[in-house]
């Protein structure tokens, strides 16, 4: 598959010495700040020295104050206080969280998570009905419940209040609920939109605490949780965001709550965690006990304090996460057979369906059918008579936005820009194809449907070393909205004979220059290049660098994302 290539847009060069003197940083970093917006001192200051004193204040989110009362006011009556959440990682980190610190407070609470096969996502009927046989008259559903209009209407005829705290994209009909935090609702003049849902739980207890006088570091104690959900919700590190992943992340490297502790163990992380290492080794392991089974085994793990029970669910949640890997990479297979069957790089989109895929697995298949055909993509399968499926984007398209105009053909539907699930009547499926193509391929762009690899800047080997890493280091938590700079660098080389890892992967020593040492470099999945690396071409190279630590010894190292051959 071919890439582009696109540097992001040149900077006033006075401006970028003048940051450069400011912090004294190399002209390369101070470049990078600029063309990130960090372009003077103050700013500077809070990019590389997060606070939480810089946290925004919980009480300008709507409704924040009218659902604290609500909450007071059930626990000075006693009531019932349920804990509702999505069985996501999101979802179960945001249960853990709220339900996790109100629970030392108060008793008269427990949690409730979906079973993601039977009821489906969000706040279900039988999630209510479960509620009023067990005479809970206040509901706090986390990640979820926005576009719960008919389910609101539902828990209010039974009696019972909802407080929904969600992070996605309200409906035009608000569901009548005794108060919503939500930071996307148009009316909402929360500063920062972005939040994860247990950002979203984050400052509904961060609002409590303020309210009721209780010591913020009671509730800071939970920014491992935060920090999990930041990273495997893919939202943007930016603004409140980077300052809940940077303090999360410290958590998870010096103290994590005990569950987290077991999962990094399994997950066989032994470098410092960041987003990468949740991403790929802690996310999928939470995720697998609702894809696979149900996802009240992670809430469980995530509040156990016993090494027994942490020792067990651990096990559980890690042999789920193999059973997942199983069904992900068989289905994968089965998908991408379907597209090439079907003439696939004729379409500018992908729907597809099967009946009996694993509904666990199918966001994940869509991805990694954008991996090979690089295009809006979304995989339906069967559950309770109705095809139900995960939307997944390219760069720069809304899916959710295309879906929203097959409407007519959809029972719900939900979601992000780049994300989104969605549920019709089986005999739907092949109108719904026939029409969500029409719309993507009037929408889509064709530079929409060749992968993009933004490249901060080009840069000479020279230049590279460890003081210079470090500095990028303080850059992180790297993600979404604050990526990891990617350089280029062009006339490049390749010194001994270049080596392929598991048939898959390709490692060698790079020069740039004849005097050059030389720099190690590894491309995953880059071995097609072999060859053409090995003939002695001279290339350029796209790659961000990173920290090589093999039996104790640290070097630097190039993580390829390209190479074009000059």
């Amino acid at each position: 598959m071919t890439t582009r290539w696109i540097y992001k847009k040149e900077v006033d060069e006075d401006n970028v010495a003048e940051m450069s003197r400011e912090i004294n940083v190399n002209p390369t970093i101070a470049k990078i700040l600029v063309q990130r917006g960090i372009a003077d001192f103050d700013t500077a200051k809070k990019y590389f020295r997060p606070s939480l004193d810089n946290l925004h204040n919980p009480f300008l989110m709507r409704d924040m104050e009218k659902a604290l009362i609500r909450i007071n006011l059930a626990m000075e009556q006693q009531e019932h206080i349920l804990i509702y959440g999505d069985y996501d990682v999101d979802g179960t980190t945001s249960v853990a969280l709220v339900y996790g610190f109100l629970r030392n407070f108060y008793t008269n609470i427990d949690f409730y998570i979906p079973d993601r096969y039977k009821e489906g996502y969000g706040i279900s009927s039988a999630g209510i009905e479960w509620a009023e046989e067990n005479n809970y008259s206040l509901i706090i559903s986390l990640d979820c419940g926005i576009k719960a209009v008919g389910m609101t209407d539902y828990a209010n005829e039974k009696g019972i209040d909802l407080i929904i705290c969600d992070h996605h994209l309200p409906g035009e009909i608000l569901p009548n609920a005794y108060a919503i935090l939500d930071p996307k609702m148009k009316d909402c003049p929360y500063p920062f939109k972005e939040l994860s849902g247990c950002g979203v739980g984050f400052k509904l207890i961060q609002g409590f605490c303020e309210k009721l006088g209780y010591d913020p570091d009671l509730l800071y104690d939970y920014l491992d949780l935060v920090a999990v959900s930041i990273a495997a919700d893919i939202v943007p590190i930016a603004d409140e965001n980077r300052i809940l992943a940077y303090y999360g992340l410290k958590k998870l490297n010096e103290n994590p709550r005990l569950g987290l502790k077991a999962l990094i163990k399994l997950s066989g992380i032994r470098n410092q965690i960041n987003i990468s290492s949740i991403v790929f080794g802690i996310g999928p392991r939470i995720n697998a006990s609702g894809r696979i089974d149900h996802a009240k085994t992670a809430v469980e793990l995530l509040l156990a304090s016993e090494a027994k029970a942490i020792s067990t669910l651990a096990n559980s949640l890690d042999v789920k996460n193999l059973q997942r890997r199983d069904f992900d990479s068989s289905i994968t297979m089965e998908a991408l057979k379907m597209i090439e069957e079907e003439n696939g790089s004729n379409f500018k989109s992908t729907v597809l369906f099967k009946e009996d895929w694993h509904k666990g697995v199918i966001g994940i298949v869509a991805s990694r059918c954008i991996d090979k055909y690089y295009r809006p993509t979304i995989i339906l399968t069967e559950s309770n008579g109705k095809a139900t499926g995960s939307a997944r984007s390219v760069d720069g398209f809304d899916i959710h936005g295309a879906i929203s105009e097959c409407a007519d053909l959809l029972d719900q539907f939900g979601g992000h820009m780049y994300a989104a699930g969605l549920t019709m009547p089986i005999d739907n499926v092949s109108a719904f194809k026939e029409k969500f193509e029409r719309i993507v391929s009037e929408r889509i762009s064709e530079e929409q449907l060749v992968p993009l690899i933004e490249i901060d800047c080009e840069i000479d080997f020279k230049d590279i070393n460890y003081k210079f890493y470090n500095v990028l280091e303080q850059m992180a938590p790297f993600g979404p909205g604050n990526m990891q700079p990617t350089f280029v660098t062009h006339q490049l080389h390749v010194t001994g004979r270049p080596r392929i890892l598991k048939g898959e992967h390709l490692k060698f020593v790079v020069k740039q220059n004849e005097e050059d040492e030389g720099m190690e470099a590894i491309g995953f999945g880059q071995a097609k290049y072999y060859d053409l690396v090995a003939s002695g071409m001279r290339f350029s190279m796209a790659y961000y660098l990173e920290e090589n630590n093999y039996l104790g010894k640290k070097t630097l190292q190039l993580r390829v994302k390209d190479i074009r051959f000059d």
